[in-house]
């Protein structure tokens, strides 16, 4: 198990560093001069080429590709992943952890109703499989999955605050801000798993423990719970672990249309701004969140599951 993990790790490193160069490499392929850029932003009335030669030298544009690049890396291993175009006063590094507890809180809430909704939901779907709950709920799991989150939260604002005037259509600050957000980022995580959870249940259900479970005379309840449900988590762990870094991502298009301030939000001000240091660090971010849930989560599985754990 310890040789398991340490393969693991081993082969996260090579691939940060293909998803840092990825990253570099897409940023400075844009057809601008970020030097140029950085001027435009910072409202400079005349830009001349001695200018545009002095920010470069000031940004470090002037030297060789990869020494830029092993420059930027080591410079994101220490925390340091430059300075924003838009205001050279503030670090990007700075400006990410202004935003990112509001993300983290919208993540955290939504990931939250996921939880509560489709565990019940699929466990129910699959008990009483075929039955009118279950095809209602099917019925609503292909519908929602269809609908994009930007519509959702549009119909949600339209509805919920316009016309009853319950919640709030935008901003943050208190609970009822959170709510609308939340439940449009968790939505469509919530027809997934519902749809796992119970075709996991289904074919566990199937199994020969669950007929020997029965000849036992175990109660029908005691089977479905401690048994047939526990059993077909685990295959949910690392989906779900894999849903967290997806609804940090996610919620990019969630706070605009709820004016969340997020990292969603500073992104897209940014990619209108060629703010590119922000953007490429934000890129990273995500890249990085994506490889350490899922090796986190992968392990954690083969720690709960004695077969994977035998295999590694």
């Amino acid at each position: 198990m310890k040789r398991y993990v340490i393969r693991r790790l081993l082969m996260a490193i090579p691939l940060l560093l293909a998803i840092s160069f990825v990253c570099f490499v897409f940023i400075n392929i844009i057809p601008s001069n970020p030097a140029e850029v950085a001027l435009r932003v910072q409202q400079m009335p005349v830009i001349t080429e001695e200018a545009i030669a002095e920010m470069e030298e000031m940004l470090g544009l002037n030297k060789p590709f990869l020494v830029r690049y092993f420059d930027w890396v080591l410079g994101c291993l220490q925390g340091d992943f430059g300075i924003s175009y838009v205001n050279p006063a503030r670090t990007v590094a700075g400006e990410l952890a202004r935003c990112l507890p509001a993300t983290l809180q919208l993540a955290a809430a939504s990931f939250v109703i996921v939880l509560v909704l489709s565990i019940p939901i699929g466990f129910l779907c699959a008990v009483y499989k075929d039955r009118w709950f279950d095809k209602l709920m099917r019925g609503m799991v292909f519908v929602t999955t269809a609908m994009p989150a930007y519509w959702v939260g549009l119909l949600l604002m339209w509805l919920i605050s316009v016309k009853l005037g319950l919640l709030p259509t935008n901003g943050s600050g208190t609970l009822r801000h959170l709510i609308l957000p939340a439940f449009t980022v968790a939505l469509s995580y919530i027809s997934t798993y519902i749809r796992l959870i119970r075709n996991n249940m289904l074919e566990n259900m199937k199994q020969d423990y669950v007929l020997y479970a029965n000849v036992r005379g175990l109660p029908q309840r005691s089977i479905w719970v401690k048994h047939v449900l526990k059993n077909s988590m685990h295959t949910c762990i690392v989906a779900m672990g894999m849903s967290i870094p997806q609804m940090i991502a996610g919620t990019i298009v969630v706070e605009n249309v709820f004016s969340w301030p997020g990292l969603g939000t500073l992104c897209i001000s940014s990619i209108f701004n060629r703010d590119l240091p922000v953007i490429q660090t934000y890129v990273l971010f995500i890249g990085v969140l994506f490889v350490v849930f899922n090796l986190v989560f992968d392990i954690l599985q083969t720690v709960s599951d004695p077969r994977l754990r035998r295999e590694g």
